[in-house]
């Protein structure tokens, strides 16, 4: 079995070229006016949509739902993985109001010790919903960065309450060992932890199949940095899984919340990085999102912009956001992760951690699609 490999693309993305950044878009400079906490008591960070089957942001009487991990606001940020809960908001159809509605799932009905990202689809009837996501650990066991994918079905509630009235969850595949390496590490550094996690819902336009994307481990390589972009196939009575897509064996090792979005017949594969999981073995690439394109589910792939990147954070800045999620309107959202260090380190002034970590969305922007390019909208 072929899988294709990106880490000799990844890799010459990664480097300057002729004394210029890397290609792809610099982002704009997060600053004071930008980190407005939505919830004063909580930190949140990686977050997705209630979407349509085809992708598109659902939309009920004006209002959007959004999704985000939460945590309370611990001296170090670092400490909310190991506690993050899934948190459910509205979005007002002003685009700027939020409604807080409480964690998504009540204690009783997550099977892990925390929650980790994925995604969240209604249905075609306009009523089903199913949200798919990651658990950390497990009931009554404590801290671990064991991963493992579930979903849990449920229903619109009436009056703007948004999902809810979920059943109970259920796994719905696991690593296997031979291409998908477990990730079932009870300590770690964040970063240098294994991936089973991020599911993501795909709806094929070309024949409705069904997939989720995944970010995983390559199980057939021990190199530490052994990141894969993977997906499953639903194939009417269960998630089965498939070859990863991608591969970047050798050069880093997380390629974290992909995501597929379809632009005339082209398929536009999302994911994060950071500079931090390159491999010391070649020149890291920026804390950015990054995409690669092709004309099918199944490739081959080939990096957006020549590079793969398309958004980054200020050289000047280079932790001011992360965990990018392009919604099907071609808005990309994101965290406030470390901003304003002003080249400062953590290590040297420990009093950042908590002051400068953002904890809310990020500014937003847009993206415009054009063949294999893939760039800011002015």
């Amino acid at each position: 079995m072929t899988i294709p490999d990106l880490s000799d693309i990844i890799t010459r993305a990664s480097h300057w070229r002729g004394g210029a950044p890397w290609r792809g878009s610099e982002l704009p400079l997060i600053r004071a006016e930008h980190v407005q906490p939505i919830l004063p008591d909580l930190d949140l960070w990686d977050c997705w949509p209630l979407q349509h089957e085809n992708g598109a942001t659902a939309v009920i009487a004006g209002a959007q739902f959004w999704f985000f991990l939460s945590s309370p606001k611990f001296p170090d940020p670092a400490q909310r993985h190991v506690h993050a809960q899934i948190r459910l908001l509205r979005l007002e159809a002003d685009g700027a109001a939020w409604t807080d509605l409480g964690p998504a799932l009540l204690p009783a009905l997550s099977p892990g010790h925390a929650e980790w990202a994925g995604s969240c689809v209604l249905h075609d009837d306009g009523r089903a919903v199913s949200l798919f996501f990651t658990t950390s650990g497990r009931k009554g066991e404590g801290p671990s960065f064991e991963q493992r994918i579930f979903a849990i079905t449920g229903e619109l509630q009436p009056g703007l309450a948004g999902p809810g009235r979920w059943h109970d969850p259920r796994e719905l595949f696991a690593a296997d060992g031979a291409l998908f390496q477990p990730a079932n590490q009870v300590e770690g550094a964040p970063g240098t932890i294994k991936a089973f996690r991020d599911p993501a819902w795909f709806r094929d336009p070309a024949d409705g199949t069904c997939y989720l994307l995944f970010t995983g481990s390559a199980a057939w390589s021990d190199d530490p940095h052994n990141g894969l972009v993977g997906y499953a196939v639903w194939t009417g009575t269960r998630w089965q899984l498939g070859a990863p897509l991608v591969h970047a064996v050798g050069t880093n090792n997380e390629m974290e919340r992909p995501h597929i979005l379809c632009r005339d017949g082209r398929y536009y594969l999302f994911w994060s990085t950071q500079r931090h999981t390159f491999s010391p073995k070649v020149e890291a690439g920026p804390n950015g999102l990054y995409c690669a394109v092709a004309d099918r589910l199944t490739g081959p792939w080939r990096m957006a912009n020549g590079s793969g990147l398309v958004a980054y954070n200020p050289l000047s800045e280079p932790t001011q956001s992360y965990s990018w999620w392009v919604t099907g309107e071609g808005e990309a959202w994101s965290f406030v992760d470390y901003w304003g260090m002003a080249g400062r380190s953590l290590a040297d002034h420990p009093a950042l951690l908590r002051s400068q970590f953002g904890g809310t969305p990020a500014p937003r922007f847009r993206l415009t699609f054009d063949g294999d390019t893939v760039s800011l909208a002015p």
